[in-house]
């Protein structure tokens, strides 16, 4: 066991988020690496928006507006405004602080820096006290298919407000994407303390990190403790269409239906107290129950200290 050494997270947005800062809070400065899900990354009026990263990086540099859960503190639409007089798309609203993250994003990806270069720069200028990186330099999709057929995952998401049930879901360019060069040089770091999976939608958040060659097969390998945290509360999620896209796949929305779907993944998870009866005696699997509703900074470093103890008690039985 290394209680010093480095952690590496996977996160979706604004569950994983609170999650991730509270790791960044327990943790010693520059400890924590985060690889974001882009599968949500779209092309929207000229711009690359990718909405976990950014969730990521505002969370965790103090930008974001804790009330909506996505998007800039104290943001203006006044873009928006001028957008809607001209008739452009106003289905995905994009705030004037935003903005500018879109734009830049978009000059420096056009002029041939790389998805985590960019990031990486975004990092450094907003202070941010870990490493965030994209789970590939190469586009990865999410697609859902409907009754009505397939679709992108935003227009779904925000456009159709995740109303369509979802009867499969693919991950289009994973086959032929890369990890970062540090994500499977962090798994094999014998330092490396633990791997978190943040209370993201497994669905849509986790799996497309997963799904990137090489990540599930590294995971694998990796001799620290991979801890999951439930995004579910009593079988509900407190944002999102977690629970909703179990039904639709009719799967029941439960802390052990989460611990299956990572069966093979991981040596322990953390979930609510509510839930604490569904991972009693689960064979080869350490459970802990904590309250994760994360509503205040001390939530979120609570849950925070419980995965980590949690990666810590596994490693300590290990050796």
């Amino acid at each position: 066991m290394n209680d010093g050494g480095p952690v590496l997270a996977l996160s979706g947005g604004v569950g994983g988020a609170k999650l991730a800062v509270g790791l960044l809070h327990v943790l010693p400065r520059n400890a924590l690496v985060i690889v974001a899900n882009t599968g949500d990354d779209f092309e929207h009026l000229g711009l690359h928006v990718s909405p976990d990263l950014d969730t990521l990086l505002y969370a965790l540099s103090g930008r974001d507006d804790q009330e909506r859960g996505w998007g800039r503190r104290d943001e203006t639409w006044h873009f928006m405004a001028a957008l809607e007089e001209v008739g452009g798309e106003t289905w995905f609203s994009l705030g004037d602080r935003d903005l500018a993250t879109h734009v830049e994003r978009t000059r420096l990806l056009a002029k041939g820096e790389t998805l985590s270069g960019v990031t990486a720069h975004f990092v450094a200028r907003f202070g941010v006290a870990a490493s965030i990186l994209p789970m590939s330099d190469t586009p990865v999709r999410t697609r859902l298919r409907t009754p009505a057929g397939w679709m992108d995952f935003q227009p779904w998401f925000v456009g159709q407000r995740a109303e369509p049930p979802v009867l499969e879901i693919r991950f289009d360019g994973a086959e032929r994407a890369a990890l970062p060069a540090l994500v499977p040089a962090l798994l094999e770091n014998p330092d490396l303390r633990a791997v978190v999976i943040c209370p993201s939608n497994p669905l849509i958040s986790i799996d497309p990190i997963l799904a990137v060659k090489g990540m599930r097969a590294a995971l694998e390998r990796c001799n620290a403790p991979v801890i999951a945290v439930s995004p579910l509360i009593g079988g509900r999620a407190i944002k999102g269409p977690t629970a909703k896209m179990l039904r639709d796949l009719d799967v029941e929305p439960s802390a052990r239906a989460i611990t299956a779907h990572y069966a093979g993944l991981i040596d322990g998870i953390v979930v609510d107290r509510a839930d604490a009866a569904e991972v009693e005696n689960l064979h080869d699997i350490a459970a802990a129950a904590v309250s994760t509703l994360m509503l205040t900074l001390d939530d979120r470093r609570r849950v925070a200290t419980a995965a980590l103890m949690l990666a810590d008690r596994v490693a300590m039985e290990r050796a």
